[in-house]
């Protein structure tokens, strides 16, 4: 069985903005002396646990006992009420006759509110397969997230798929034996991304979901060779 893994934030759902917008919010209150955004944008890849600790070592304040807690609730609130697909993530999900798959580094409650708010669960189809990072000890993308999805889904990593926008994803789906598309149309691109994606080791960077079809059958003639 064949399988094509979707990296849920930043991929199939614009959630990266929205997150950031929402760490900013309460960050501006709770740290009022740190630059936020600016900080932000060097803590790419990290767990929102990672974030507070790394933001509050710049700051003379301390954060709330539960800042996490408060945070990824907030999050979770705001995905249900103002979260947009990609464009085409919906089309091109149904378009792929293969069996499908979410793997992200967020929690399970914000993967699902993702999807469900976004009607992408719908293309997916009832008992999409989910694999987050509170089934890891590491919340980052790394292979051990990616193995226990083949895993589960009684694949060979080998014959799995995966739709990554960052480095980390795309490094750790390739260290794991998967094969590799980089994305490239999240809310943080820069016009460096694409040849970071590659660096990484991604097979083919897909600007615009509406390929996302041809290239799955590409894969599957490619692995069959």
């Amino acid at each position: 069985m064949k399988v094509v893994i979707f990296d849920c934030d930043g991929v199939l759902v614009d959630s990266e903005a929205l997150a950031e917008g929402v760490l900013e919010e309460y960050l501006g209150l709770w740290l009022p002396d740190v630059n936020v955004a600016e900080r932000l944008s060097q803590a790419l890849g990290m767990t929102t646990g990672d974030i507070l600790k790394y933001l509050e070592q710049h700051s003379a304040y301390t954060l709330p006992d539960n800042a996490t807690e408060l945070m990824d609730t907030a999050i979770e609130e705001r995905l249900a009420c103002e979260l947009n697909p990609m464009a085409g993530a919906y089309d091109a999900v149904l378009a792929i006759p293969l069996a499908k798959a979410v793997v992200s580094n967020s929690r399970r409650k914000r993967v699902v509110a993702s999807l469900s708010s976004t009607q992408l669960a719908e293309a997916f189809g009832k008992g999409t397969s989910i694999f987050t990072a509170d089934q890891v000890a590491n919340p980052k993308p790394d292979p051990a997230l990616y193995l226990l999805a083949a895993a589960e889904l009684g694949c060979l990593p080998s014959d799995c798929l995966v739709i990554e926008d960052s480095v980390a994803g795309v490094t750790a789906a390739r260290a794991a034996g998967m094969c590799v598309i980089g994305f490239v149309g999240a809310s943080h691109v820069d016009a460096e991304q694409p040849g970071r994606l590659q660096q990484a080791g991604a097979w083919r960077i897909l600007e615009h979901m509406q390929g996302l079809g041809a290239l799955v059958n590409e894969w599957q003639v490619r692995a069959a060779s």
